[in-house]
């Protein structure tokens, strides 16, 4: 395979990893809708399209594979496929989360909500805010938007921490409800989960530009 040859087809694997990464946030920002607006039909829907973003990983993968095989890349395109391989990884279990979110929707049905779940709500759009800019960073190969990262990542931390507690006070308080508590803090830990997938995408970034490994999370 030619060297032209060869960065094209690495630049036609990124367009499909920046498709993944549209498929997986959009999927999170569709799963919890259909939880604040209660619309059991959307969260059932989303659950039987789980297979569309495994089977866009899945592609990434072969392609990367493919590309390994064929041409013994240099070591900056080397750090670039073992990122696509590992982001496009983590982008894939952003879906997965989407998916978990989903069946928790589905669980919880149209019952009122126990409590406010505007800190919910928080959360999720701070990890999708997270998940977006690292999408562009990558884009931009920006190590100054990928480390800011880590700051929103605290926010989430911190919001997951005081929504946890707040569950945990209500189950003593509303002991029948403790079923739907449950739902709630799986959901919570599937954003808090999000974000830290964010976070990491930020370190894979920062490897491939800088050569070094970073940890965002100290």
């Amino acid at each position: 395979m030619s060297r032209e040859r060869f960065q094209a087809e690495m630049q036609s694997v990124q367009e499909d990893f920046l498709k993944l990464c549209d498929q997986s946030i959009d999927r999170l920002e569709e799963s919890f809708s259909a939880l604040i607006n209660k619309d059991i039909e959307a969260a059932q829907n989303i659950v039987k399209r789980d297979t569309e973003i495994n089977r866009s990983e899945e592609g990434i993968n072969d392609r990367v594979i493919l590309l390994l095989t064929r041409q013994q890349p240099v070591a900056t395109d080397l750090r670039r496929l073992v990122v696509l391989l590992k982001a496009a990884s983590d982008m894939e279990r952003v879906g997965d989360y989407a998916v978990n979110i989903a069946k928790e929707t589905i669980r919880i049905g149209r019952d009122p909500f126990i409590t406010s779940v505007e800190l919910l709500e928080d959360m999720c759009l701070k990890a999708t805010q997270m998940l977006r800019q690292i999408v562009d960073a990558f884009v931009e190969e920006n190590t100054t938007k990928a480390k800011e990262i880590a700051e929103l990542d605290d926010q989430v931390d911190e919001m997951y921490g005081n929504m946890i507690g707040h569950l945990m006070r209500l189950s003593s308080l509303k002991p029948e409800s403790v079923p739907q508590i449950t739902y709630l803090a799986f959901i919570c830990r599937y954003i808090e989960r999000c974000a830290d997938l964010a976070t990491n995408i930020a370190e894979y970034l920062l490897y491939l530009k800088k050569g070094q490994r970073f940890d965002l999370n100290n």
